[in-house]
Order: C-alpha cells, then sequence, then structure tokens
C-alpha cells in the first residue's frame, strides 16, 4: 500500500500558514488583487496621481507577474505534492518564496528598473526549482515541461521590466503579451485535465470527455501562437491561426458538456472561464485585423479566463486542502459573479458604450476588486488555520 502523501512529508512547520504552498499564496493574491486593482481604477479615474511605468504597464505588468504568478505558483506547489509524493517548499522555504514576490510588488513602484526586474525575474525561478527537486525525484517527466514554464515566465518578467524603462531593445507590449500567452498555456493544460474531471465527479450521468488529437491540436495550437507572439508575426499569420485555435478550444470545451453545470457553481466557473478563452481567441484575430481594439481581447483573456480560472481553482483547492466540503457557499458564489460581470463589462461593454469606455473601466475594476476583497474576508480563517477535519496539511 502506497503512503498517504502527508506522511511522506518529513517535518511540519509550526504555521498553518507555511504548511503548504497554496496558504501563503492564494491569501496574498488575493489581497493583491483587490488592492492593486483599486490602485489602478483610482489612477485610471485621475484620483490619485501615481506612477510607474508608462501608461497601463503597471497595471499589465502587476496583473501578469504579481498575482497571476502568485496564484500559479500556489497551485503548483501544491498540485507537485500530490503528484509525486514529495515535499515542497514549506515553513521557512515556502516563507522566502513568499517574501520574494512580496519584494517584487514592492520594487515595482519604485525607480530602481534594474532591482525590480531581477526580484521579479527570480520569483517563477525560485518556483520553478521548487517543484524541479520533487518532480526530478519522483522522476515525473510527464510534468517536467512546467519548470519550462516558469523559466520563461521569468524571461518575460525580466523583459516587461527592463523594456518599460528603455533599458532592453524590445517592445514591452510584446513581452507582456508572450508572458500572458505562457499563463494561458498553463490554464490550457490544466483545465483539460481538471475540468472534466471535476464536472464527471460533481455532476452524476455527465459525460465529460477528452479527445486525444483535439488536445494536441489545442494545445499545440496555443503553443504556436506564443512563438507566432515571440517572433512578432504579421496578421497573415496571426489571423487564421488564432481563429484556428479558437475552434480547436471551442470544441474542447463542447466536450466537456458546460450546459450541465449549471446547478453546480463549484464547477460551472471553470466552465464559463474556459469559454473566455475562446472569445479571447477571436478576439484577437479581430484585434490583428484593426477591427476591435487590442485591450479588449487582452481582458477577456485576463479578466474573463484567468481572474474566472484561477478564483475558481482557488475555492476549490482551499476548500479542498483545508477539509472544507467541495459546495460553493454564498460568498463564492458572489465572487465568481463580480469576476464574470467585470469581464463582460470590460470586453462587451467599449464595444456596446463607446462614449462609456472609462466608465466601463471603474465599474469592471471595482467589481474585480470586490471579488478578489472579498474571497481574501472569507478565505483568510482557513488558510490561516489548521483543517478543519484535523488531518496533515
Amino acid at each position: 500500500m502506497n503512503q498517504p502523501v502527508a506522511d511522506r512529508v518529513r517535518t511540519r512547520p509550526p504555521l498553518a500558514l507555511l504548511s503548504l504552498g497554496f496558504r501563503p499564496f492564494y491569501l496574498l493574491a488575493s489581497a493583491f488583487a483587490a488592492l492593486s486593482m483599486a490602485l489602478w481604477v483610482a489612477q485610471y479615474a485621475g484620483w490619485l496621481p501615481f506612477t510607474y511605468l508608462r501608461g497601463s504597464a503597471w497595471h499589465g505588468s502587476e496583473m501578469l507577474f504579481g498575482y497571476a504568478t502568485a496564484v500559479v505558483a500556489g497551485f503548483l506547489f501544491t498540485a507537485v505534492r500530490n503528484w509525486t509524493g514529495k515535499p515542497t517548499p514549506s515553513g521557512a522555504a515556502l516563507a522566502g518564496c513568499a517574501l520574494l514576490w512580496l519584494a517584487g510588488r514592492v520594487l515595482a513602484v519604485t525607480p530602481y528598473a534594474d532591482a525590480a526586474a531581477v526580484v521579479n525575474a527570480a520569483f517563477p525561478l525560485a518556483v520553478a526549482a521548487g517543484i524541479a527537486i520533487p518532480l526530478a525525484r519522483a522522476r515525473n517527466r510527464r510534468n517536467y515541461f512546467f519548470v519550462a514554464l516558469l523559466a520563461g515566465l521569468a524571461l518575460a518578467a525580466l523583459g516587461a521590466h527592463l523594456g518599460g524603462f528603455d533599458t532592453l531593445a524590445w517592445p514591452q507590449r510584446a513581452t507582456l503579451q508572450v508572458g500572458l500567452d505562457i499563463v494561458l498555456f498553463i490554464m490550457a493544460v490544466m483545465g483539460g485535465r481538471v475540468i472534466p474531471m471535476f464536472t464527471n465527479n460533481a455532476i452524476p450521468g455527465t459525460q465529460a470527455r477528452r479527445a486525444p488529437a483535439l488536445e494536441r491540436a489545442a494545445l499545440g495550437g496555443v503553443l504556436l501562437l506564443t512563438l507566432a507572439d515571440l517572433a512578432q508575426a504579421p496578421p497573415v499569420v496571426l489571423v487564421p491561426l488564432a481563429l484556428a485555435v479558437a475552434m480547436a478550444n471551442a470544441v474542447r470545451l463542447w466536450l466537456w458538456q458546460p450546459w450541465r453545470t449549471v446547478h453546480t457553481p463549484l464547477v460551472w466557473i471553470l466552465h464559463a472561464a474556459y469559454a473566455w478563452i475562446v472569445v479571447h481567441l477571436l478576439l484577437r484575430s479581430l484585434a490583428a485585423l484593426d477591427l476591435v481594439p487590442v485591450p479588449l481581447a487582452t481582458h477577456a483573456l485576463t479578466v474573463g479566463a484567468i481572474g474566472g480560472l484561477t478564483i475558481g481553482m482557488m475555492t476549490r483547492t482551499a476548500r479542498g486542502h483545508t477539509g472544507r466540503p467541495l459546495r460553493a457557499e454564498r460568498a463564492d458564489v458572489t465572487c465568481y459573479a463580480l469576476v464574470m460581470l467585470a469581464a463582460v463589462v470590460r470586453v462587451a461593454g467599449p464595444i456596446a458604450m463607446p462614449d462609456a469606455y472609462r466608465a466601463t473601466v471603474v465599474v469592471a475594476g471595482a467589481c474585480w476588486a470586490i471579488a478578489f476583497a472579498l474571497y481574501a474576508l472569507a478565505y483568510a480563517p482557513s488558510l490561516l488555520g489548521p483543517r478543519s477535519d484535523d488531518k496533515p496539511a
């Protein structure tokens, strides 16, 4: 009989917060998502004389290399321990990773561009090291690619920060797009692994399935799109590629039977968020043809897909790993609704009401900030305290 994962972890830190990666990083990410968005909305609306990078670059880089990367770190530290049966960073090592992430957030609002670039690049590398060791010890070759993806995020963070200060002769927006593509690939991989499984487990009679050829097309297409963005490919390449990848992922989602999830919030949020990936890819093709503004395509990914999938996984994994029932409560559903509303307002609002663009940004930002502030408040006791079932973390 295999020994339980918890029994194979040699030591358990005294603080529950530092027992497993999701705990500090979900708490930090949610609090930061609320605070940074409030700051951005205040700056955008002219209520706060606060600037860092030119234009919206501070907002974009912090949502990617601050919020999204923190959630990825918390998820991977937790998932890799389950996949391998080997310990991932906890205690002092986990605290060090969290402090490194916090240092990046502080430096991002200072004039010290080089220091910000180094620290923000160091964090994904620290996460990569934290998962590479247990993956190698368990010979879990199937998941080695996550180490490479984290290294790619480190390079993107370095390029984004140096490019923002003209230290690097490379378009900052292109670097951010590549970083978003990497996160998109991570979401596409993990979505394919967990969404059909969660759907079948939660809803009796559901037959969500995966087709191997379609899986290769959907994931391979996202990788090709990443390479195209890295090469700054022209619209003649981007448009058909984005459309093809959108179609593959739309069919993929259809096979997961999203219509059966409407009465199960813990599952429908994952399906709804994945649908925003399809919307993003369609809007990317239209944006390449100058038919819609580029920010609409970007925010379909960042607000709808990243926001929706992260809030969905943060609630589910936090519940599962703290011994709480896998059932969405009223606060969870409110978070889901606010994030989805933020996505609709931010993406569809400027199309429906172009004269109210500023108002749509403010309303969407407020919905996002409230959603993640609510998550932080609702889940802080569970993330800070021991499991409710008295089992090891």
